[in-house]
């Protein structure tokens, strides 16, 4: 793991419970600048075990990014829903949920 690595999941485990951020914006708090892509790819090399609130970060027009009926979608959708995160159709209220440091 990377420096990188290392820098996005901080910013991602500093996201209060009841809120999400978008790819882009954990991206720029990382101070990576427009590298929203590469966000996906650090989460997923998180270890096992760890208590990194990956579920909370999703796409900037608040949609989740995994495809509607997979267990990942399954598994973030009930994780927010758990953190009283209201998600209607797979997609979350920025203007609602949305971290605003």
């Amino acid at each position: 793991m990377s420096a990188k690595d290392q820098k996005i999941w901080q910013v991602v485990a500093a996201i209060p419970i009841g809120r999400v951020a978008s790819y882009g914006q954990i991206a720029d708090m990382a101070g990576l600048g427009r590298q929203a892509r590469y966000i996906g790819k650090a989460l997923g090399k998180l270890p096992d075990g760890h208590a990194i609130p990956w579920y909370r970060v999703i796409r900037s027009n608040g949609q989740i990014a995994f495809p509607p009926g997979s267990k990942a979608f399954e598994v973030q959708a009930q994780s927010l829903r758990e953190e009283d995160v209201m998600v209607i159709d797979g997609r979350v209220s920025m203007r609602q949920f949305q971290w605003q440091p």
